[in-house]
């Protein structure tokens, strides 16, 4: 079984410098990448199923998106959105890729998938095959105000039981999984303190551009995701959680007759987002991001 390397790149900001962590699967000598990117609170070691069960094909390179996990904080937390997200990922892409001819595929779930679809707007792109995890340019309202006040929340356990509890109650739209893997989703975004409580793993000041953002401003944000999905070449997947409130049914049908028009593929039982803990799930995206 291949085992994870932890590596980081130095990547800048208005406000500074800061380090990128991610995970490396796979041959360190294989030139075929493939990059996964997490959701807005999640961290890295959300794609270790995914990774693994891809390594034999790709060196799978899974980043921890500033202000979560291994990587560093942002100085300026108003630097929390998308421009800084892309510019980092040209880093780390140019990193990974030293070697190799610089092209990647992605797998993006949420925000890791609202990054691709910047970066694989833009003239030039290094990604050439894409997989966006239940996520399109036009974003639910209600759900959107939910993530927002789920992030700022400064929550404390008194101990790792209470926490992995809270992760489980809050993540049921992940869809069935079994206690083992609800214990690792929890332990992967859960940390101690010096004073014995658990918290998680994130900056809680990812929360203050969403609290920011009026209707007139995500208006024209979700218009300049539009020109950017209308944008994209390359050859592309969708899928969406049949029970997904961020992703609706009928935003998705019209990302597939835009843009990349990619196919859509529809999980039963499951909101957002899935996983890609399990078999069905991975070979979903080992059949798309594997094809010739």
């Amino acid at each position: 079984m291949s085992e994870a390397r932890i590596k980081s790149v130095q990547c800048s900001s208005p406000a500074g410098l800061h380090r990128i962590a991610y995970k490396e699967w796979g041959d360190p000598d294989n030139e075929r990448v493939l990059v996964c990117v997490h959701g807005v609170t999640r961290v890295s070691d959300d794609f270790d199923a995914l990774a693994q069960a891809l390594s034999d094909r790709y060196r799978v390179v899974c980043p921890d998106v500033a202000g979560r996990g291994r990587s560093d904080r942002l100085r300026d937390p108003n630097l929390y959105a998308l421009p800084q997200y892309v510019a980092d990922m040209v880093t780390v892409i140019a990193r990974a890729t030293a070697n190799g001819d610089g092209s990647v595929h992605w797998f993006g779930t949420s925000m890791g998938g609202l990054i691709g679809m910047v970066l694989a707007s833009l003239p030039g792109t290094p990604i050439t095959r894409l997989l966006l995890n239940d996520i399109g340019p036009a974003l639910d309202g209600g759900a959107l105000n939910r993530i927002a006040d789920y992030i700022g929340q400064d929550l404390r356990f008194p101990d790792y039981e209470s926490g992995a509890r809270f992760v489980r109650e809050v993540s049921t739209s992940f869809g069935p999984h079994s206690d083992e893997e609800w214990d690792k989703l929890a332990r992967d975004v859960l940390r101690r303190q010096p004073d014995g409580q658990w918290v998680r793993h994130y900056d809680l000041a990812l929360s203050q551009p969403f609290k920011k953002m009026g209707v007139e401003r995500a208006k024209q944000d979700e218009a300049a995701l539009w020109r950017a999905w209308d944008a994209i070449a390359c050859p592309t997947l969708l899928v969406r959680g049949e029970l997904s409130d961020l992703l609706t049914h009928e935003t998705a049908l019209e990302m597939t007759t835009r843009g990349p028009k990619p196919r859509l593929v529809e999980l039963a039982g499951v909101g957002h987002a899935p996983t890609f803990v399990h078999a069905d799930q991975i070979a979903i995206a080992r059949e798309f991001l594997t094809a010739n």
